[in-house]
């Protein structure tokens, strides 16, 4: 099944004045209360703002994660909203790549089998060029045979990083990528990512609480108590870091 309408020259993915609602009565929580973004096409936005202000909520919206109670949700001309479970489940196998703060790899497996388990998951072929192409921007050339409790932290994320860009999906989201690494590590993902919009044309969105990670992105978008608060492009950390305490 698919819900199609507007454009496939617009944005990568949209969110319409998307509310979230967990509960009833009184003790009902809006998670989300009218949001609405867009994600343009070779793009790397950041999502911040205090714990509980809805940005890990609407990182899910818009990944076909969860649903919203209402509003909609676009990726490219398809109404993901509308969808049912098992139609978005296929849609995300090959059209949306996932970065988690934990990694998720599997023990079992070596660093390629990790990566290019999408492809084996969703019955696509491998691209030996784009394969080769991905491993050279992550650097992982000669780890690729290494189980994940053989690799660093850093070197586990590139490893997430690749496997969620094996599919040359239209989006990538990030969940805090970088919140179980040290430094260093942090930044070398965060200029792969970079890298992924500026070399590779990919379109990211990350959540996180680290200004440091956000001054890599393209675009940052606040939120407060469920709700878009201030959008800027082209952040210092400094300006990052006044930006949030506003909101506290």
């Amino acid at each position: 099944m698919s819900v199609l309408g507007g454009s496939i020259h617009g944005p990568v993915v949209a969110g319409r004045d998307l509310k979230k609602r967990y509960g009833d009565g009184p003790t009902a929580v809006d998670a989300l209360n009218g949001v609405t973004i867009e994600l343009e096409k070779s793009s790397f936005t950041a999502i911040m703002g205090p714990s509980g202000s809805g940005k890990s909520t609407l990182l899910h919206l818009l990944a076909g994660l969860d649903r919203p109670t209402s509003g909609e949700v676009w990726l490219g001309p398809t109404k993901i909203s509308a969808l049912g479970d098992a139609d978005v489940t296929r849609l995300r196998r090959t059209r949306v790549g996932f970065v988690f703060q934990t990694f998720n790899l599997l023990p079992a497996l070596t660093a390629e089998e990790n990566i290019v388990l999408p492809l084996r998951i969703s019955g696509a072929e491998l691209e030996p060029q784009w394969f080769e192409r991905l491993i050279a921007a992550v650097e992982l050339g000669d780890r690729l045979r290494h189980r994940p409790a053989e690799l660093s932290g850093g070197e586990q994320q590139r490893v997430a990083l690749a496997r969620a860009l094996i599919t040359r999906p239209a989006v990538v989201f990030a969940d805090e990528p970088t919140g179980n690494l040290d430094s260093g590590a942090s930044e070398v993902v965060l200029t792969m990512l970079r890298d992924a919009v500026d070399k590779l044309f990919q379109t990211i969105a990350i959540v996180t609480h680290d200004p440091l990670a956000a001054a890599h992105a393209d675009r940052v978008v606040f939120l407060g108590d469920g709700r878009i608060v201030r959008r800027d492009t082209r952040l210092t950390p400094a300006q990052i870091l006044d930006a949030l305490k506003a909101l506290y």
